[in-house]
């Protein structure tokens, strides 16, 4: 399989390691087209794969075009793709809020799927939302859905209006995690703690809560009930929680940041 990547950041280049680390792709037949220099001189030393800083010639070789350029690039990019892409070509798009009636019309192209993955791609555990357009069948679901599978796992959204809800709970998520375990950090500090003390207790109760989350049968109230034994410290703790609407801060967040991307999705169009 050949493919090519538009773009040389963060998830374009994640998604050319887990290439060629899950043997979808050899090294020699992946490109990377990545216009600055710099950037470039960074990949040529990890020996990755081909690169280039325009569209080559060969550009019609490639099997699977993976659009990984910032969604206000874009436009600038789609004279010079028009004229190599061609029929066969599968495109997949990991622009944020640039919808498939927007690609399609751009570069008169069909075969098209547009993906919202996360940044814990990078290290292999990712989670990737992604939809086809109506003129494709299930024999592309199944081409991305093999290729996202190599930086954690996939799934398939039949509305393409869902992926703003996407954006707004994976895809932005990890911000979330980041945020609430700062604070819980630094109220470690505050009692007292030095910072490495308090960030390894934090992490590792993390990690060992995440655990308990994905191998356990009980519900999400009731895995908070194990814990929080009548009169305790962990009830003081969950008392805040709800006399400061927490929880419902919590959802009224994450739908702002759905509007946002519902917002982006019209500037972009």
């Amino acid at each position: 399989m050949r493919i090519a990547i538009i773009g040389g950041g963060n998830m374009g280049t994640t998604y050319a390691r887990a290439f060629v680390r899950s043997n979808i792709a050899k090294k020699e037949d992946l490109l990377i087209v990545e216009k600055h220099e710099e950037k470039r001189e960074e990949l040529k030393k990890e020996e990755l794969c081909v690169l280039s800083s325009t569209i080559p010639s060969d550009f019609s070789t490639y099997t699977i075009i993976i659009l990984a350029v910032k969604p206000q690039d874009f436009k600038a990019l789609v004279p010079e793709l028009k004229k190599h892409i061609t029929k066969k070509h599968i495109v997949i798009s990991i622009m944020a809020g640039i919808k498939i009636s927007s690609i399609e019309h751009s570069l008169d192209h069909k075969n098209v799927v547009r993906a919202m993955p996360n940044t814990p791609a990078q290290l292999g555990f990712g989670i990737t939302a992604f939809t086809v357009n109506t003129a494709t069948d299930m024999e592309l679901v199944s081409v991305a859905d093999t290729l996202f599978e190599t930086t954690g796992k996939a799934v398939f959204m039949k509305d393409e209006e869902l992926l703003d809800a996407v954006t707004a709970l994976s895809g932005s998520g990890p911000a979330y995690f980041f945020y609430f375990v700062k604070y819980m950090v630094e109220a470690g500090k505050e009692m007292g703690m030095e910072e490495h003390v308090s960030s390894m207790l934090v992490k590792q109760t993390m990690l060992g809560a995440f655990q308990i989350l994905n191998n356990s049968k009980y519900s999400l109230d009731q895995m908070i009930q194990s814990v929080a034994s009548k009169g305790g410290t962990t009830e003081a703790a969950l008392k805040q929680f709800e006399q400061h609407s927490i929880g419902a801060n919590i959802k009224t967040a994450i739908k702002a940041a759905e509007k946002r991307a519902k917002e982006l999705s019209k500037e972009s169009a």
